[in-house]
């Protein structure tokens, strides 16, 4: 079955694009656009676009990024009881965008910097990864980005844009440029998101008093 999936369909700047790339793109893109649209199927979806990036990267040597897709299915079930169970709570449509707090910065910082140390090193010394900080800096982005997203922090479109910019040349340095264009869009789309659940945080304020 793997075998099959890591087939070339065609060829993109010279570099084989595998059936798996190409379902990692379709459903990575479908799911950034829900949840730029705060809609909660971008989860299930998700969860299928982690598979399918599991199976690319760690056929890739990019082994960090592998097990982040792993990490993302976990998170994508936190994300998701959150997001459902957290309207029900408050009996509204969906979960409200918010801030993050000053604390939360303190420690999705402190994280952040030991977390990337430490992947870092490991990458370094464990495996034979060819770009083991480049990996742990996007990885660990990613991760702390996911953790926004699923606590509806509109500050997690940020830190996804800040890996967004770093991931599109790794991967055209892996010779990965499905995945590439794929991020160039996601780009954009992060920037859209912003943009939505920004002007979704002003609703929420002009109402408030009421």
């Amino acid at each position: 079955m793997l075998d099959w999936l890591r087939q070339p369909l065609f060829e993109l700047f010279g570099a084989p694009v595998s059936v798996i790339e190409v379902i990692g793109a379709v459903t990575g893109i479908v799911c950034v656009w829900l949840v730029a649209r705060q809609h909660v199927l971008n989860w299930p979806l998700g969860m299928l676009n982690n598979l399918a990036w599991l199976v690319l990267f760690m056929g890739s040597g990019l082994y960090a990024d592998g097990v982040l897709q792993a990490v993302y299915l976990g998170l994508a079930c936190y994300g998701w009881a959150n997001w459902v169970l957290g309207a029900r709570a408050l009996a509204a449509d969906r979960l409200p965008v918010r801030r993050t707090s000053s604390t939360e910065w303190a420690v999705l910082g402190a994280l952040g910097l030991l977390g990337t140390v430490a992947l870092g090193v490991l990458l370094s010394g464990a495996t034979d990864s060819t770009v083991p900080w480049w990996d742990a800096i996007t990885t660990v982005l990613s991760l702390l980005a996911t953790y926004g997203q699923a606590r509806k922090l509109v500050e997690c479109w940020w830190l996804w844009i800040a890996a967004d910019v770093l991931y599109i040349p790794l991967y055209g340095v892996k010779g990965l440029w499905m995945t590439a264009i794929v991020y160039a869009i996601f780009l954009a789309l992060c920037v859209r998101g912003l943009l939505a659940w920004s002007a979704s945080l002003r609703r929420q304020a002009a109402v408030a008093p009421a």
